[in-house]
Parts: structure tokens; sequence; C-alpha cells
């Protein structure tokens, strides 16, 4: 039932009861002067009748009568009053003039009628009716029983009649409840219809009053729906008064503050949203019933179900007794143990490490956190940084030696030339060993440039630029080398743009070491692919080549500083850290996969244009 309906009853009930008590008020003082009337109207036509019957007798003793006989005395009296003309006339009119009498009668001590307004029962024995006193008397119910609930009665007011000073019979007017029925059933009616209108009139009145109560709740509820949806509220009066207008202002305030903690919220729900899908762990977090309320991405991979079938789930409906992880997760939930770096082998050989930790907040339990971990990524993420570490180190050690090394060579250079000067002309072939001495210094000059140009401080021309040209561009300058070493290169390119923001020549530098490397890998030629593709919130180029594979001892040292399997021909070791080095500028990663004698794949992945990162338009690396 609405409040409103609520309102509307009670209303409507208090009301109604009011006018039914009041109606039985009412109706009991109007049925009560109406039998008050009737006894005082049957009371004076009583008395009239006596005074009239005492004036038609004369006085006997100045007559023949022998008032010392009762006999003859009632005949006299009888005759005297049944031809008094006055007497019958009033009796013959009493009954045509009045709505409530019956009948009246004149009766003798005996009980016999002397004169009735209905001759015929003149002489005869009248019967005995109950006094209106009785019905005037009784309570309202009663009487409205007497009146309606039994069949038409006739009820008497009776006076005594006094002859010569003796007492002679009585004078009776009946009052008949037909009549009285036919008097007050008008009134009855009048006051039922004024009760049922007043009922009605109490409806109106419930639902004008609801309305006008519970209008400006309609306000509110509005106001309080577009406050949770965090819809702009309409403006509020700053000046109401009354309880409403304070109430409304309350609400918009409160509707600012929501409308300001939703943004609040959307933005950080983002972010975490962001961080989750980004991490390599995977993260479960639970509520103090074990529910899950977080889950990163990553977990989909250790549980084999996806994060949608995750939220919302028990710690006993994820996992399974049957398995190692669910043993455990389960005993520490059951236990409310915390979990320490537990590993094990997954089912996949995955070496899996878990820990379990429970949040309190003051000493009361909220939550817990699981942490799911590849041991064999973060090994790969401990080499990656061991490397960047061992570039770092290599870097300022190469430009110091750089530094020291390059000044000697310019100094033998310039004194060789000198040298050379002077000996032109006399010993030739002393000429030609000199000139083996200049090309072997330069050599070694090159050398050392290139180590002082990979170690030293860059600044990144960061651009945005779609990186499937950078990746034609490379392809058509690599094709004359590929064509001598009869491979076929293939590019497999997406139709829409792969938009990244990066340092042009870096990048392409980046790449063309790796198709480089592919080509020199592939001594019996073959197909090398070079792709682009869009992968969620990255852009991975990819270079794939047919050659001898990386061998499994070499895979964890081919990013290392001057690091090469390719000694025989020529190879610098410096093309790989390069490139792994400009990746770490641009936040980007390389990763790759290698079967031996089955070639090998290397995969570049950039932030995508747009994408969080957290890196400035322009920086130094």
């Amino acid at each position: 039932m609405t409040r409103k309906l609520i309102i509307v009853f009670v209303i409507t009930t208090l009301f109604t009861a009011l006018v039914v008590v009041f109606s039985w008020f009412y109706l009991s003082q109007l049925l009560k002067q109406r039998l008050m009337w009737a006894d005082e109207t049957a009371s004076q036509l009583s008395n009239q009748l006596q005074y009239a019957a005492s004036k038609a007798v004369p006085d006997l003793t100045s007559t023949r009568v022998d008032t010392a006989n009762p006999k003859v005395l009632r005949t006299a009296i009888t005759t005297f009053l049944q031809t008094d003309t006055n007497l019958n006339a009033m009796l013959e009119s009493l009954v045509g003039n009045s709505r409530i009498i019956y009948d009246a009668a004149v009766i003798d001590p005996g009980g016999v009628a002397i004169l009735d307004t209905n001759p015929v029962l003149n002489g005869q024995p009248v019967p005995t009716r109950a006094p209106l006193s009785q019905l005037r008397d009784a309570g309202f119910r009663r009487q409205l029983r007497m009146l309606y609930g039994q069949p038409s009665t006739v009820y008497d007011v009776s006076i005594g009649l006094e002859m010569g000073g003796q007492s002679f019979g009585s004078v009776r007017v009946g009052i008949a409840t037909v009549f009285l029925r036919n008097e007050l059933t008008p009134r009855l009616q009048q006051a039922g219809f004024f009760s049922v209108l007043a009922v009605f009139c109490s409806l109106v009145l419930a639902s004008v009053i609801s309305n006008v109560a519970l209008g400006p709740l309609k306000t509110i509820a509005r106001s309080l729906d577009s406050a949770s949806l965090g819809d702009p509220l309409p403006a509020s009066d700053e000046s109401a008064s009354d309880e409403v207008g304070l109430v409304s202002l309350k609400i918009a305030h409160l509707g600012r503050q929501i409308r300001d903690t939703n943004q609040i919220f959307s933005a950080l729900k983002d972010n975490v949203e962001h961080v989750m899908a980004k991490l390599q762990d995977g993260l479960m977090l639970f509520t103090r019933d074990t529910r899950v309320v977080l889950v990163s991405a990553s977990a989909e991979k250790f549980l084999s179900r996806p994060r949608r079938e995750i939220l919302g789930r028990t710690a006993e409906e994820i996992f399974s007794d049957g398995t190692v992880l669910g043993t455990v997760v389960l005993s520490a939930f059951e236990k409310h143990k915390s979990l320490g770096q537990y590993e094990f082998d997954a089912a996949d050989g995955r070496r899996v490490q878990v820990a379990l930790d429970f949040i309190q907040e003051k000493g009361t339990p909220i939550g817990a956190l699981l942490t799911m971990r590849d041991v064999e990524s973060v090994r790969r993420i401990e080499n990656e940084i061991e490397i960047s570490r061992r570039l770092s180190s290599a870097g300022r050690v190469t430009r110091g030696v750089a530094h020291e090394v390059k000044n000697p060579i310019n100094a033998i250079v310039l004194h060789l030339q000198l040298l050379q000067d002077k000996i032109k002309q006399d010993d030739p072939e002393m000429r030609r060993h000199m000139d083996v001495i200049g090309d072997e210094i330069r050599r070694l000059d090159r050398v050392v440039q290139i180590l002082v140009n990979f170690t030293k401080p860059r600044d990144l021309h960061l651009d945005e630029l779609d990186l499937r040209k950078i990746l034609e561009n490379v392809v058509v300058l690599t094709a004359p080398d590929a064509a001598r070493r009869g491979i076929t290169v293939v590019k497999d390119l997406p139709s829409e743009a792969l938009l990244v923001r990066v340092d042009s020549d870096l990048m392409k530098q980046a790449i063309l070491n790796l198709v480089l490397n592919g080509l020199q890998a592939m001594a019996n030629g073959g197909t090398l692919t070079v792709m682009g593709y869009r992968a969620d919130e990255m852009v991975v180029a990819e270079v794939r080549d047919q050659g001898n594979g990386i061998p499994p001892e070499a895979q964890e040292k081919i990013f290392e500083l001057y690091y090469t399997t390719k000694k025989e021909q020529g190879g610098s070791g410096i093309g790989l850290a390069e490139t792994y080095q400009i990746m770490q500028w641009h936040y980007g990663s390389i990763e790759f996969d290698s079967i031996v004698g089955a070639g090998t794949t290397f995969r570049l992945r950039l932030p995508a244009l747009g994408a969080k990162t957290g890196r400035p338009a322009e920086m130094t690396a």
C-alpha cells in the first residue's frame, strides 16, 4: 500500500468515525426530541379531552339523577358524555388534524369505551396498551428497534378523569409507531444523506491533503533519483525556510557531493581497471564473506576462467579442493591464516607462486588479497632489470673508456700521418705497412664512436606516427639485401592505422636491427615476415625469420651489450642491445620466441596512441 493510500485511508477513517459519532448523537437527539414532542402533543390533547369531558357533565346534585346509586350515576355520566356535541366534535377532529394520533377515547372505570374516535368501538372493552413513556425513556438503539424492528405498535398517553370529585375512568390518546416512522424517516434519510456526503467530502479532502502533503515528497524523490544518477539538480532557493525547502536544499548539496564523488570514483575506477589490465600478476580482492570484488586480467590465465565468471562469486565457488591452488587457498580462508609465498607446479607445467594476505581495519577483518605470480615471468623481469642495470653500467664504463681511448687514437692518427709524409718516397714497403696501421686505427676509432653513440644520452623527438609507414620504410630499405640473399620479405599489415607516439629515427633503427638480424640468420634463404597489429592498448611490430633459431643457452644473453652469435659474420653484439634500449625509452617492451632449426620471432610492443603511460611529450633518455 502506498503512502498516499495510507494517508487517504487514515483521514477518511477518522472523518467517517467522527461523522458516525456525530450522526449517532444527532439522530439520538432528534429521535428523543420527536418522541418528547409526540408525548407533549398527546398529553395536551388528553388534557383538552379531560376538560371537555368535565364540562359535558353538569352538576348532578341539581338533577333528578340518583347520585347515591353508582349504576345510575355511571349511566347518567355516560349519557351526558356521549351526547355532548363539543366533546364529540373534538374527538372527530383529533385524528384528522394530527399526523401522529392514531385514536382517542374516553374510558369508564371498567375499561369500556364511552366515546371513541371510531364509533364502532363505543361500548366495547378497550385493550390495554403500553404507555408512550416506555418508548420515550428507552435508549437510542432500543428506541430504533421499537420503532423499526417491530410491527406497527400503538402507545397510549392517558390521564385520569374525575366526575363530582370522584375518579371516573380516564382519557386515552393513542400514538402509532407507523405515524412516528413516517414523521422520523425523512429526517433520518436527510441525516444519512448528509453523513454519506460528509464521508465523500472526507475522501476528496483526504486526497487533496495527501497530494499537498506528498507533492513535495515526489519532488524530493525525483531529486534523490537525479542525485543517485549523478544528474545535475535544479537550482535551490537558498532562502527557503520551510521544512520541505530545507530538505530540498540539503538534497541539492548532497547531490552535488554525490556527483563529485561519482566523478572521482569513475576516474579512480578507470585507473584501477587500467592498472589491473596491465598487471602480470593475478590479483583477487575478497570481501569479508570471501566474495570477489576486484580481479586482474592476468588472473584468468591462472584460473582458466573469464573475469565475468569470477566477479561476485565466493572463494568456495571459484576454487576446488581437487587442485593444489584450490586446496591451499581454501585451507587458508578456513583457518583465516595468511599464506606466505607458496610455490607449486601448475597443471600446465608452470611454476606458480601464491600469497594470501588478510586485510584488517582497527583489528576487524574487512577482506583478503590473493596474489598469483608466474615464477618464470618474475625471473624474466628480473633478468630484464639485470640487463638494464648492466647496460647502464656498461654505458658509464664505455663512455669513460671511449673518452680515454679516443684521445690517444687521435694523437696516433696525427703522428701516423706525419710519419707517412716523411717516408713517402723512401720505402714503399714501409708505406704499405703504415697504410694497414692507419686503416686499423680508423676502424678502432669507428668502434669507439659507435660505443659513444650507444651510451650517450639522447633527446627523444616524439611524433604521432603510423607504425605501418615505419615498417614499410624498413622493408623497402632492406629489400636489396634480402634479394641478394635470396630471401622473400612478406608484409602483413592491417588496413587501419597503427598510431603510436615515437621517435621516428630511433624506432626505424630498432626495427631495422631486427630485420637485419633476421636476414643474416637465413643463410639458405627463405621467407622473412614483417607484421603489425593492435592488441588491446598496445601496438605490436613482429619480425619472423626462418633461420636456425637461437640456442637455449644463448637466449638469456642476447640483449647483453657485445654479445653475439654471429662472430664469423662480423656481428658486433650491439644491435639487439640498442633495440632493447630504444624500446625502454618508449615505454615499450621486446620479447621473442625461438625454435632451434625453425626460426625466431621478435615482437616489439608499444603503447597505442591515447593509452595511459604516464610519460611526458618530450623527454631525454
